[in-house]
């Protein structure tokens, strides 16, 4: 028998019963304002503002255990919108208190604005009956406790998207410099992130440094900080594009200063970068079954991770 997606909705409607409160919650940075409705979407009690911490969180379940006990309720289920990070505190502190939590698309959540009040108004007393009454209506996913090796690939592969987002960056920065200084250098190094071609800009970055140059001279400063350096036909093809360069020639200066900093925040992502790939390579083994899909030829750790 085919599983159609509506039938998977009216079990998540079913699973609301007539003694459940349905609490939603619209999540913000410092204040967070819940509103409940009973199964049938009548709106239950006042709305309650709490701030977003310990004692906030235990005056919501205050107000949620007297709701419950005024309209003889047995059950309750909060809702809300995972969006940005300041729901996780919340979600986790809730479910410790034995409180069902479920999380709701925030784009329904926009597109169902008008449903109480055909407008597309917006307050968050509002957005959280929004909430409250998607939930009712079925439209939730569970918020499921993860382990603490689960927890911390999340939080590392987090941590890698932040550090890959800024070398990428620090990349572009580096190619627009190259343009305007030195746009021959490409025609040596094909790839500005080359070992060489970091080489030759942490050595003798603009053109001007190496008109004066010898090959040997070149070489001698590429084996400095490389094992296995180009060799002396690059070097003559290097001066050769440097003496013939349309590169800028003004504020020179500054644009070495721009270049330093730029490669020390290059330096930093790709060592960042290797630190974060290292823990996830020590914690994706504590995972289960991770051995085993590795076995599976191209999927690498990173991927499996991601």
């Amino acid at each position: 028998m085919k599983f159609k997606m509506q039938d998977k909705q009216n079990q998540l409607i079913e699973r609301i019963t007539d003694k459940h409160l349905v609490v939603g919650v619209d999540i913000a940075q410092q204040f967070h304002v819940a509103r409940a409705v009973n199964f049938r979407g009548i709106v239950v009690g006042d709305p309650i503002t709490f701030p977003n911490n310990e004692e906030g969180f235990s005056s919501l379940l205050i107000w949620i255990n007297n709701l419950k006990r005024l309209h003889k309720l047995e059950a309750a289920i909060v809702g809300m919108e995972p969006t940005g990070h300041y729901w996780i505190n919340l979600s986790k502190w809730l479910m410790k208190q034995d409180i069902e939590v479920v999380t709701v698309n925030p784009h329904l959540v926009k597109r169902n604005k008008e449903n109480r009040d055909n407008t597309q108004s917006k307050s968050d007393k509002k957005d959280a009956l929004v909430i409250a009454d998607m939930v009712k209506n079925g439209y939730y996913a569970f918020v499921r406790n993860t382990s603490e090796s689960f927890e911390k690939l999340r939080v590392l592969m987090s941590n890698r998207d932040v550090i890959v987002k800024r070398l990428v960056s620090s990349i572009n920065q580096l190619n627009r410099w190259v343009d305007i200084v030195f746009p021959e250098l490409r025609q040596v190094f094909k790839d500005i992130t080359a070992k060489g071609a970091i080489a030759t800009l942490r050595l003798f970055p603009s053109p001007m440094e190496l008109g004066s140059m010898k090959p040997e001279e070149i070489v001698a400063g590429w084996k400095s900080l490389m094992k296995r350096q180009p060799g002396l036909k690059k070097a003559y093809l290097l001066l050769n594009v440097a003496r013939k360069s349309v590169g800028t020639r003004q504020a020179l200066d500054a644009y070495k200063f721009h270049l330093e900093q730029l490669l020390e925040e290059y330096d930093l992502a790709i060592q960042q970068l290797e630190r974060v790939e290292l823990a996830i390579k020590d914690e994706l083994p504590k995972i289960p079954f991770a051995n085993k899909l590795l076995m599976i030829k191209g999927i690498s750790e990173i991927s499996l991770a991601g």
